[in-house]
């Protein structure tokens, strides 16, 4: 594991850079596939812009809700910049960036399939970075006596759940991806609803820095809160598995 916090910290950042622009790279690939070349299209630009608008603004609120020690301790330091981010903001900012950008735009065609996989990948490259900056992120586990358990820097055994996290997203979106189902955008809304669930399950393996109403953290409560309003979509979506939604 990196020992130096300054080295975490550019490691993190490049890994974390790289799965963003590969999942954008693998996204326009993916639209010209689906749609005869068209990825550059007007529209898909929009949604393009609408993504990583919400994704910027919806990493860092949510990580206002998991982590306020940290930005009230950098806000009372004069720090003018809010510090870390959040995977599940940045996925549920994305999302209504995009369906803002589609309202706006009069678009109506479904772009969210052909999200699934690069996303995955882009998750996946993502934790490699979170893995290697150990102790200097917030995203390792509890101490374990498991064999698989990883020594951080600190000679505590921990669950590497950044790891546990690469070998879920990836058959996930793999699965998914290769699924033909008639219902276009019901594969990136059962990707969403696994990843919250996934999400809120993992967070019990992890140190809570901050704990809010019943212990939990707030991604659990982020989690929990988008899950039930977004689960009977998803249950709309699959009794209807006609009907074409965005």
């Amino acid at each position: 594991m990196i020992a130096d916090a300054i080295t975490a910290a550019w490691v993190h950042s490049a890994f974390a850079w790289a799965g963003m622009a590969l999942g954008a790279a693998l996204w326009r690939r993916t639209l010209r596939h689906q749609h005869r070349g068209d990825a550059l299209a007007p529209g898909n630009f929009g949604v393009l812009v609408g993504l990583l608008l919400g994704a910027a603004i919806g990493n860092k609120l949510v990580f206002l809700i998991e982590r306020p020690d940290v930005v009230l301790a950098m806000w009372r330091s004069g720090t003018l910049v809010f510090p870390g981010q959040s995977i599940v903001g940045g996925l549920l900012g994305g999302l209504v960036g995009v369906e803002l950008a589609k309202h706006f735009s009069g678009q109506t065609r479904s772009t969210g399939d052909a999200m699934v996989l690069p996303i995955a990948i882009g998750l996946a490259i993502g934790r490699v970075g979170c893995f290697l900056a150990g102790l200097h992120d917030d995203t390792y586990g509890l101490p374990t006596a498991a064999p698989w358990g990883v020594d951080f820097g600190d000679g505590i055994e921990r669950h590497p759940t950044q790891l546990y996290e690469i070998a879920l997203v990836l058959p996930l979106g793999l699965a998914l991806h290769r699924a033909r189902f008639a219902t276009p955008g019901l594969a990136f809304k059962l990707f969403l609803s696994g990843y919250l669930l996934w999400r809120f399950a993992v967070e019990f393996l992890k140190p809570v820095p901050v704990a809010w109403p019943l212990g939990l953290s707030g991604i659990q409560w982020t989690c929990l809160i988008a899950l039930a309003v977004y689960t009977p979509i998803v249950a709309r979506a699959l009794r209807q598995p006609a009907l074409a939604t965005p």
